[in-house]
Parts: structure tokens; C-alpha cells; sequence
């Protein structure tokens, strides 16, 4: 653990962010549901969340830094998606390792290590649905390494996401490296979705991957109504965090941001996870209020 105590109370410390703007509402009414829940679990709880129709933001301590974990893994995407637009990259390029390349959870990559290679499509679909390790690490080299993903991020307009180590380095915290903070993700995640980042080819296929990403359906996506298509990319360090940002589509209106962040050393994984879906509950309760 890098954290000092010193820094565990300064962090703790901040002023909440809760700038959130509430269309008149008994929502609107109550103080801070975000900064509550943060209060009865402990812990730092990061978020924000946008409705690309109306503007409207929901927020608490969105500026804040988290480690990414594996939330990277959208964005790292996205990157290899871009170079592919581009002409830089072929979906069937194959990328060779060995069993000693593999690393923990990395359940694509493991089974088909026989192989010797895996093709780009096939690690890129691996990393964003299945969360595998060993295919993040072998595509990032294969690209330029952790400085390569920070250079994009800031091609598209993300001047706080940064990416600096491979994992499992990059879920712990040293100072500000492979950190980002819920508003940045958010936006990035809004730019290569929604935006002229990707092709249509390649922001549909990414989306793809995130409606079939199954390490964070319980989290934000546990609450939403059954009626809103989610697409999500979650991030876990063991010890202390939980995340998760999404791209939701409620029937019949403009899509939805958020990301919600958790950091609490020494809470339990299930936790975690049950402070991001109280979390998503506001997110659902806010974004219906303006429905």
C-alpha cells in the first residue's frame, strides 16, 4: 500500500464536491445523496454523471483522482480502434506470447495460450468484455506502452487521464500515475461513443463490447430499469477500489454519462460494489427526475 496516512487524511479531508445541477424536484431537495452514502460507508466515493440531452450534471467529488484500474481498458480500446480507423492496425494482426506472459485473470489469453498468438479483434474484445489482463499488457506493448494510451487520451481532448504502468503496478497508488478523475472518464468515454474519435463501424463495436462486459454487472448496471441498454467497462484493485463508468440509453431520450469511483482500503469487495449500486440509485432517481 503507497498511501500515507497523512495523505489517507487529506484526501478524506476535501470539501465534498456536490455542484450538482437539480432541475426543481423532491430530488433537488435533498443535501448531497452521494455525499451521504459516502458518509455511512466510509471511504472516497467519486462521481459524475451527464445527460447529453440537457446538459445536466450529477456530481461529487468529480474532479477528485482514481486509480483507473481496469477501467483503462475502454480507452485502450478505443486506441487500438483509432489506429485501426486510421489504417495503423488490422483487426487480424496477430499478436504472439508464451504461458510466461500471462498474468492474473486473464481467462482469453490462458485458454488459448497453445495458440502462441491471438489476433487484435480477438485481445481487444478480451480486455473490454472479459477484463483480461495478459491481452491489456500484450496490446499496450504492441503499441507504444502506458505512454502511448496517455498521448491519445490527450489527442482527444483528456488532459488528466494518464496511463504510466503496466498492470499489476497500475492498480496501486503511487502519487498521480494511471489516475483519472470520474469527469474526465466520463467525457472521454462520451468522445469515443458518441463522437467523431471513431468511425461509426468502430464506436458501434466498442459499444458492443461494453453492453457484453460481464465483471461489472453488479455494480451500476444492477439498478438500472430493465428498459435501459447499459455499456460498461469496470476497474478493481483488490485491496481498496471499485469502479465503473457507463454509457446508458434510456428508451425514448438523449443517452447518459456516468462513472462512479469508490476508494475504501480495508471494505470488502462486496462492499464496494454495494456503495456503487446505491450510488447508481441516485444516478437513476437523478436522471428520471428530468425524464
Amino acid at each position: 500500500m503507497t498511501h500515507s496516512l497523512t495523505r489517507r487524511k487529506l484526501m478524506l479531508a476535501l470539501p465534498v464536491l456536490a455542484g450538482a445541477a437539480l432541475a426543481p424536484s423532491a430530488f433537488a431537495q435533498t443535501a448531497s445523496p452521494l455525499a451521504d452514502i459516502e458518509r455511512r460507508n466510509s471511504g472516497r466515493l467519486g462521481f459524475y454523471a451527464i445527460d447529453t440531452g440537457s446538459g445536466r450534471t450529477l456530481e461529487h467529488r468529480a474532479d477528485e483522482r482514481f486509480l483507473m484500474c481496469s477501467t483503462f481498458k475502454g480507452m485502450l480500446a478505443a486506441q487500438i480502434l483509432a489506429r485501426i480507423d486510421a489504417g495503423k492496425e488490422q483487426m487480424d494482426r496477430l499478436v504472439h506470447y508464451t504461458g510466461q506472459d500471462l498474468i492474473f485473470t486473464s481467462p482469453v489469453t490462458k485458454a488459448n495460450v497453445a495458440l502462441g498468438a491471438l489476433p487484435v479483434h480477438t485481445l481487444c474484445q478480451a480486455i473490454v468484455e472479459q477484463s483480461d489482463n495478459t491481452a491489456a499488457v500484450l496490446l499496450m506493448r504492441s503499441v507504444g506502452g502506458p505512454a502511448a494510451l496517455t498521448q491519445f487520451m490527450r489527442e482527444i481532448g483528456d488532459d488528466v487521464t494518464r496511463s504510466d504502468r503496466y498492470e499489476p503496478d497500475s492498480n496501486r497508488y503511487s502519487g498521480v500515475l494511471d489516475t483519472t478523475t470520474p469527469q474526465a472518464i466520463a467525457t472521454a468515454a462520451r468522445k469515443v461513443l458518441l463522437g467523431d474519435v471513431l468511425s461509426p463501424q468502430s464506436r458501434a463495436q466498442l459499444e458492443r463490447w461494453m453492453i457484453d462486459c460481464k465483471p461489472g454487472l453488479n455494480r451500476l448496471r444492477a439498478v438500472l430499469p430493465a428498459q435501459w441498454q447499459a455499456a460498461d467497462r469496470p476497474g478493481t484493485s483488490i485491496e481498496e477500489q471499485t469502479n465503473d463508468y457507463a454509457l446508458v440509453r434510456p428508451p425514448g431520450r438523449a443517452p447518459l454519462l456516468v462513472a462512479a469511483y469508490y476508494d475504501a482500503p480495508g471494505v470488502s469487495m462486496e462492499a464496494r460494489e454495494a456503495v456503487l449500486r446505491e450510488a447508481g440509485k441516485v444516478f437513476v432517481q437523478w436522471a428520471t427526475a428530468s425524464a
